[in-house]
């Protein structure tokens, strides 16, 4: 199992996703869930994915081919967001198509966040359900989960919205990563954390697609380690200034 989201809000786009895979409690790997698809100044694209390693593995690896070979319309050649996220779900069709059926017993679904920006338009967000089938995110739904999302949910749901401020936004993200963290051992460090910035105006006065900003969260980051022990903290304080009722009285 694993755990991403992407949050879409007025500053730009945070992307952050975990880092474990397991097949049992004694088989525990380490693989990065964030793929980028770049084009200096012209677009950014990330990928995020949640699912079957094995089935994430190849779509991703399909699509850099694509891109490697100058195959025609590739994800580095489509005009907008909209398309990429039409062609990485043609992508999860194809390769859940060649797989065994579901009688064999494995679970080869999947699910991606796919989000960025192409010259010519503004930042979009997609999630590609196991179905190739996906939605867009809005201001009303400024964000998606993908993996195991129950237990990070909560805090999202009160906290983020379009207008949240940037530093709200990564420090809910990561909160909502310490939750999962603590209840769940199939998610677990590093946190591969990035934040797209609206787009940006160079040196010729021309706008251009930002550079993106990329952490790479560990068991060594005191910052994390920080909000870790100050959201514990503030939520025993929290519970504690809550009187005891009388739930008996008539």
């Amino acid at each position: 199992m694993t755990y991403c989201v992407a949050i879409k809000i007025k500053e730009g786009l945070i992307f952050a996703s975990d880092s474990r895979t397991n097949a049992g409690i004694d088989n525990i790997s380490v693989f990065c869930k964030t793929s980028r698809f770049e084009v200096a100044g012209e677009r950014q694209i990330f990928l995020l994915n949640a699912g079957n390693l094995g089935t994430t593995q190849e779509v991703v690896s399909l699509l850099r081919k694509e891109v490697e070979r100058g195959v025609e319309n590739n994800i580095l050649q489509l005009d907008s967001l909209f398309d990429v996220a039409r062609r990485v779900g043609d992508t999860v069709r194809e390769v859940i198509r060649r797989l065994p059926s579901s009688s064999s017993g494995i679970d080869f679904g999947c699910s991606f966040l796919v989000g960025g920006q192409i010259k010519g338009e503004g930042q979009r967000l997609f999630m590609v359900y196991s179905a190739g089938n996906f939605i867009e995110a809005t201001k009303e739904t400024p964000f998606f989960q993908i993996g195991e999302l129950k237990y990070g949910k909560p805090i999202l749901d009160r906290v983020i919205s379009y207008e949240t401020p940037l530093g709200d936004a990564i420090k809910c993200a990561l909160v909502s990563f310490d939750s999962t963290l603590r209840s769940n051992l199939s998610v677990g460090l590093p946190i591969n954390l990035s934040h797209l910035p609206q787009q940006s105006i160079n040196h010729e006065g021309e706008i251009e697609i930002a550079t993106p900003m990329t952490s790479l969260i560990d068991e060594s980051n005191e910052l994390f380690q920080q909000l870790r022990q100050g959201w514990c903290d503030g939520l025993q304080y929290v519970f504690k200034t809550i009187p005891n009722l009388d739930w008996w009285k008539k």
